[in-house]
């Protein structure tokens, strides 16, 4: 296992630190100096690390993004079926280390803005684009052609109202209990 650099150490803490202060302050209104100050550094070493507030804000996305990636390819390797395959993308989406209130806050304020922002509107849509294959993959072999479409949408749909209710939510969530609910949408979904 090689060893972590300092530089690696310190850009994971700025990014965690970021998705406190956007949770706690909002992803329009937070400013470097809330960030600095959540992370104990300066806007200045912000600055040295990522450039500018949207290097950095773009960089958090990437961070929650890979934990995303990393819990499918989890997942991928336990299942053999296609409704096991639907439940390792539920699952993934919420997993225990990307289904937090401040994740799921920071998750839902970067896409409201995706459409105002060049980069996390790229971001935004290799995410859905991706999203969309895994399910429309899955479904294809469960259900007829015509049902596909729809069935995509519920599940999607679902995924986004459980993270924009977990958004809002003020005490901490359950992600165990969460995607035992995702395992249920999808059972009905197919039935």
């Amino acid at each position: 296992m090689s060893r972590k650099r300092i530089r690696d150490i310190r850009h994971e803490e700025l990014i965690e630190a970021t998705i406190v202060a956007v949770h706690r302050h909002g992803y329009g209104v937070v400013t470097m100096a809330d960030i600095a100050r959540e992370a104990g550094a300066s806007a200045a070493s912000i600055n040295y690390y990522f450039g500018s507030k949207e290097g950095l804000m773009e960089a958090t996305m990437r961070h929650l993004l890979r934990k995303l990636r990393t819990a499918m390819i989890a997942g991928y390797t336990t299942a053999s079926t296609p409704t096991e395959r639907l439940y390792v993308v539920m699952d993934a989406n919420f997993s225990d280390q990307l289904f937090t209130v401040e994740q799921c806050s920071i998750w839902m304020q970067f896409w409201a803005s995706a459409p105002y922002s060049p980069h996390l509107a790229r971001l935004h849509r290799v995410n859905r684009s991706r999203v969309r294959s895994h399910f429309r993959a899955e479904l294809r072999r469960l259900l007829p052609a015509e049902g596909v479409e729809t069935a995509r949408q519920a599940l999607q749909n679902y995924m986004d109202g459980a993270w924009l209710q977990a958004a809002l939510a003020e005490d901490q969530l359950d992600a165990r209990q969460a995607r035992l609910a995702a395992r249920k949408v999808v059972d009905l979904v197919l039935s």
